[in-house]
């Protein structure tokens, strides 16, 4: 399992991973399949010094990614990310996620990082059971904000200090 930083060769692969996590109305709140064009305004914004995009690779195949994003965007959150893991359908529960949230983690230091949160949908027990695993905790709980195929569901936020 190789992990590294994503490039923009990599796009079109880190979308189908993510379309693929549309259907199952479990990892996004996105309801139809996004574009890799929309997506490059996005790609841009991770920067390998304080945001990376990392992904994992199996068989010079990507599997996997995590993102780590600026929270809120204002300069006193400039300690605090957002982290999302996606990974294949293939891949699911085989430790892909879980090498990309160790990787983050142990970075979070040279980055200046000293807060990740994560909003996971209440019915997502399998990245509940992720995040919680390496220490995340529950933070907050937005009741019934999403709707998803008519029924309204719950948006946990899980954080951990890292340092």
């Amino acid at each position: 399992m190789l992990l590294r930083n994503a490039q923009i060769a990599d796009l079109p692969r880190i979308v189908e991973i993510y379309n693929a996590a549309i259907p199952g109305r479990q990892a996004t709140a996105d309801t139809a399949p996004v574009t890799v064009a929309s997506r490059e305004p996005w790609f841009r914004e991770f920067d390998l010094q304080r945001r990376p995009l990392w992904l994992v690779e199996r068989d010079a195949h990507i599997c996997g990614w995590l993102s780590l994003r600026s929270f809120y965007g204002r300069p006193a959150y400039r300690a605090t990310v957002e982290a999302a893991v996606y990974t294949a359908p293939e891949v699911r529960r085989t430790g892909v996620g879980a090498a990309l949230l160790a990787h983050a983690i142990a970075a979070a230091p040279r980055l200046s990082i000293r807060t990740m949160l994560a909003f996971v949908f209440g019915h997502n027990a399998a990245s509940l059971a992720l995040f919680r695993r390496f220490g995340f905790q529950d933070w907050g709980k937005l009741p019934q904000v999403a709707e998803l195929d008519g029924v309204e569901r719950d948006l946990l936020i899980l954080g951990l200090k890292t340092g």
